[in-house]
């Protein structure tokens, strides 16, 4: 670890600087060689890096989302082309290129908070060791090697010795004690961290590896922290202590107010905004016109959730506009209730009789048809048409007269009876 941080050298002076001015301010408040002082300085310097991170971190999220999105296409070009692993990465920057996504984005905040991270251990282990670094002369040495927080040196680590632990004016329990509770809420901080983001503000409708990658994280980087945890000192993980909280309100804010397209957390967005409009009549906040504004020109392309929200505006007389806006509208009541028309009724279907006698005889279905009025049902005996001319005797039997024969009697062959029924 001294020799990673040695690396980063080049940026401990500054580092050290921040530090420097910070302590000026909490000194004044709370003494020159007290731990608040000491360690409200770096958790400062974690405020001021993170804020200066901030545009980094929106671009974390866009590329978090788009390659949510891209999962299935991705996958689609690993299986068409999955004995080309050439052409299938020219095809993946292709795809990287025409959405403009990139990869490396989710990585960035991390990446760029690495050089300040291990010029902070360097600067540590020099008061550690007793060594000036940067502008902490040897006053400021003095005065970091007496700062305690809960009973435990800013210097101190978890696995140093009890001389050395005594040198710096401490106990190795208390130095043990505090480093064990700090690595427990940095590991927890980190797990809530990714499990919030895995629960709330994932697209569930997109299953795909990545899902199973993200899962897999949430429970390997807590324990990545945990271990290299016993080597940080006390400095340092109220440095990561502190970005770890950062993150996690950072993403809680982003979870609630720019939720995933698709995700728990847009239901339940939209369901705040869907009561805020039943409560006041309009969409209030800039943030909530802009959403509403996104849903309207996704037209026939929204999601279930958005959907919804649509049908539930719908039923309180109101209709989204195309700049966030909503206002009074008959169209969407109907078109939530389901639609103004009403609904087609099928024609009932017939008896055979019925279709019998319209396959004979036209000209009677057409006149039932007219008058609206059916032929009975009954078992009463209905008189036949009488045609101008009569008809042979073979095809009145064909055109089914049989059902106008008197009671009783059955015209056509008859089937002969069973033997045992004479």
């Amino acid at each position: 670890m001294d020799t990673i941080a040695s690396l980063f050298s080049f940026i401990t002076t500054p580092v050290s600087w921040v530090i420097v001015q910070f302590h000026k301010i909490y000194g004044a408040l709370f003494g020159d060689d007290t731990g608040w002082a000491w360690g409200l300085s770096i958790v400062s310097l974690v405020v001021l890096i993170r804020i200066c991170l901030i545009p980094l971190f929106v671009k974390q999220i866009k590329s978090t989302r788009n390659m949510q999105v891209l999962q299935p296409k991705m996958k689609a070009i690993q299986e068409r082309y999955k004995n080309d692993k050439q052409r299938q990465s020219e095809e993946m920057m292709k795809l990287y290129k025409e959405t403009g996504t990139n990869p490396l984005s989710s990585c960035l905040p991390i990446l760029a908070q690495s050089p300040f991270f291990f010029a902070l251990y360097h600067v540590l282990s020099a008061i550690a060791s007793g060594k000036t670094i940067g502008v902490i002369d040897q006053p400021l040495l003095d005065s970091a090697r007496q700062a305690h927080i809960f009973g435990a040196p800013l210097a101190a680590k978890f696995m140093d010795s009890e001389e050395k632990v005594q040198a710096l004016g401490a106990s190795l329990t208390d130095v043990r004690v505090v480093t064990a509770i700090m690595i427990v809420m940095m590991s927890a901080s980190q797990f809530f961290t990714q499990r919030q983001l895995m629960t709330k503000n994932v697209d569930l409708t997109v299953k795909t590896p990545y899902m199973q990658q993200q899962k897999m994280l949430m429970y390997i980087f807590p324990l990545i922290f945990a271990v290299m945890g016993i080597n940080f000192p006390v400095g340092v993980l109220v440095y990561w202590l502190t970005t770890n909280v950062w993150t996690m309100g950072q993403q809680m804010y982003v979870i609630n107010q720019n939720p995933t397209p698709g995700s728990k957390a847009q239901d339940q967005y939209l369901n705040r905004v869907l009561k805020s409009v039943t409560a006041h009549g309009e969409v209030r906040g800039r943030t909530r016109r802009n959403t509403v504004k996104r849903i309207v020109a996704k037209g026939p392309d929204r999601n279930d959730i958005e959907r919804k929200f649509i049908t539930g505006l719908g039923k309180l007389g109101l209709a989204a506009q195309e700049d966030g806006t909503v206002a009074k509208s008959e169209a969407a009541v109907l078109e939530a209730e389901g639609g103004a028309a009403p609904k087609r009724q099928q024609p009932k279907r017939q008896t055979k009789a019925k279709r019998h006698t319209a396959a004979t005889h036209p000209g009677t279905a057409k006149a039932t048809d007219s008058t609206g009025s059916e032929p009975k049902t009954s078992l009463e005996k209905q008189d036949a048409p009488q045609d101008d001319k009569p008809k042979p005797a073979a095809k009145r039997a064909a055109s089914g007269s049989s059902r106008q024969a008197k009671s009783g009697q059955r015209k056509g062959p008859q089937r002969p009876k069973h033997p045992s029924k004479k």
